[in-house]
């Protein structure tokens, strides 16, 4: 790996991301056409590598947030710092280290008439992978950026843009919940964007984990969406028979 590094030009991060896209769309679409096959469902599906516009101006590029890549000691961190000054390395929990990288609002889905062109004609289309990306207009240039997009919010963006009716997010649990893994927690199941909002002013909902997802949610119903789901992946198909899940409405 070592000699690799001193052989192979380091890619920019806005690479690394369309690189993870197209090998990670491909693992989908595959796994997909073996069930659909197994199902008889006569579907076709395509990964479209997704960008996202975003403002070159966005507060997050001067003040990164997100975490990306391994963890570090302090030595290895230290290191780094001097070997690549332009990266930014925080210390996430005590004594390991990653770098953190701007992570700005999506403001466009570049790809989005394609992609609904695609769903139109029946196709399932893997899309907005890693949150997309995000790429800045530069004079008459599009360029690409050093940064995360959220995917939650690039997702609601696009859902929102093609006229989806439903968003279902997927993650790790089966509801979200308010005073998370406290004795007196609470799931939820359905609320209103009135209550979420409440909820996420009110600190419920970390910024590094469910955060996003809630906000991504009321931004969905807000901009005409029926329905938010946030659910497991397990729970899926109970969830969006209301059995299960949380559900953001208007």
């Amino acid at each position: 790996m070592e000699e690799g590094e001193r052989r192979v030009p380091r890619l920019p991060l806005d690479t690394c991301v369309s690189d993870s896209q197209g090998g990670m769309g491909y693992m989908i679409q595959r796994l997909a056409c073996e069930i659909f096959r197994r199902e008889g469902i006569q579907r076709s599906v395509a990964t479209v590598i997704t960008q996202v516009l975003v403002n070159s101006g966005d507060p997050d590029f001067a003040h990164p947030t997100k975490p990306i890549g391994e963890f570090y000691t302090h030595q290895q961190a230290v290191q780094l710092q001097q070997e690549r000054p332009h990266w930014l390395i925080q210390e996430i929990e005590p004594g390991r280290f990653r770098r953190v990288v701007p992570s700005p609002h999506p403001i466009a889905i570049l790809e989005q008439e394609a992609i609904a062109g695609l769903v139109k004609a029946g196709v399932v289309v893997v899309a907005c992978g890693g949150g997309g990306i995000p790429v800045a207009w530069q004079g008459e240039h599009l360029i690409g950026v050093e940064g995360v997009v959220d995917k939650d919010l690039a997702s609601s963006l696009l859902a929102s843009n093609i006229g989806a009716h439903k968003l279902i997010i997927v993650t790790s649990v089966k509801q979200a919940a308010i005073r998370f893994r406290k004795p007196d927690q609470q799931w939820l199941g359905r609320i209103t964007i009135g209550q979420a909002r409440e909820y996420l002013a009110a600190g419920e909902f970390p910024a590094g984990s469910m955060g996003p997802k809630i906000e991504a949610g009321i931004q969905f119903v807000v901009r005409g969406g029926g329905e938010c789901i946030i659910t497991s992946s397990e729970h899926v198909a109970s969830a969006v028979d209301s059995n299960g899940g949380t559900h953001i409405v208007p």
